[in-house]
C-alpha cells in the first residue's frame, strides 16, 4: 500500500557571505530526532555531524555544506530551526543589573542577522617591508572536526596549542611574499605549522584576532528585572546562545 505523503512547504533565505539565495525546507520528524540525540551526547563531534545532516537535507542538497563558512550554516539552520518549532523562541536568562535573578525572553529567531565586526580582516601582514604575510578563509564544519574549539563563537583561547594550530592550517588560504604567492595546498601540513610556529608573536595575536571577531550570529533583546523593574539589555551571540 502506498501511503499519501505530506506536502512540506519551502522557502528562501539569502547567505550571509555570498548574498546567494537559498531555498529551504522546515526539518522533518526524522531529522528532529538527529537534532535531539546530537543534543543529549553533550558531544561536540556529533552537533557537527547533525548540522551537517540537517542543513545539507533541508536545503535540498543544493549546498557544498562542508565548504561554507560556519557562519553561514549556522544561519541557515537557526532559519530552518524556526520554520520548524516556531519563529518565537523563549528563552531563560539572568537579569543583568543583579546577576542573580533570572527572568524569560522571547527572541524572533527570523531577526537573527549575522554581524560582522568592524575590525575583522582575513589578511594578515608579518612583515611590511617584504609585503610578507598571508590570507585566511572562513572556518567550516570540515575545519571544526579536526580541532576541539568547539562549534563557532567560541574564541580561540585553549590552551592546546595542538588543536589551536590544526585549525590555523585549514584555515590558511594562502602565504605572499612581495609578488609571489604560496597556496596552502601546495604546501605540506608539516610545512605550514613549522612557518606558522615561527610567527612573531604580534602576528599570531593578529591571527587570533581574526578568530576572536569572526561574523557571528548575534541578537540583542531588552530584559526588565521582575524584583528591581530595572531595564537591561541581553546579548546572544552564536549558535550556541540559541539552545540554552
Amino acid at each position: 500500500m502506498v501511503l499519501p505523503r505530506v506536502d512540506v512547504p519551502s522557502y528562501e533565505l539569502t547567505l550571509p557571505s555570498t548574498d546567494k539565495k537559498v531555498k529551504y525546507r522546515p526539518f522533518l520528524v526524522k531529522e528532529e530526532k538527529i537534532l535531539y540525540i546530537a543534543l543529549e551526547s553533550k558531544d561536540n563531534k556529533d552537533m557537527v555531524n547533525a548540522l551537517k545532516e540537517i542543513v545539507d537535507a533541508c536545503t535540498f542538497n543544493t549546498l557544498k555544506v562542508d565548504t561554507l563558512p560556519l557562519f553561514d550554516i549556522e544561519y541557515v539552520f537557526l532559519n530552518i530551526r524556526a520554520k520548524s518549532i516556531g519563529e518565537i523562541a523563549n528563552f531563560k536568562v539572568i537579569c543583568p543589573d543583579d546577576g542573580k535573578t533570572y527572568t524569560e525572553v522571547n527572541v524572533d529567531l527570523t531577526k537573527v542577522e549575522v554581524h560582522v565586526n568592524e575590525e575583522h580582516t582575513n589578511k594578515i601582514l608579518i612583515d611590511k617591508k617584504r609585503n610578507l604575510g598571508l590570507v585566511l578563509k572562513y572556518p567550516t564544519l570540515s575545519t571544526y572536526s579536526v580541532g576541539t574549539l568547539g562549534i563557532v563563537g567560541e574564541e580561540v583561547n585553549t590552551k592546546n596549542f595542538e588543536s589551536i594550530f590544526s585549525i590555523l592550517i585549514e584555515c590558511v588560504d594562502h602565504i605572499f611574499e612581495g609578488d609571489k604567492i604560496y597556496p596552502s595546498k601546495d604546501v605540506t601540513k608539516d610545512e605550514m605549522k613549522e612557518f606558522l610556529e615561527n610567527l612573531p608573536q604580534d602576528a599570531f595575536t593578529s591571527i587570533k584576532k581574526f578568530f576572536d571577531t569572526l561574523p557571528r550570529l548575534k541578537h540583542e533583546v531588552e530584559v526588565e528585572n521582575p524584583n528591581t523593574k530595572v531595564k537591561g539589555k541581553i546579548t546572544f551571540e552564536g549558535l550556541q546562545d540559541f539552545f540554552v
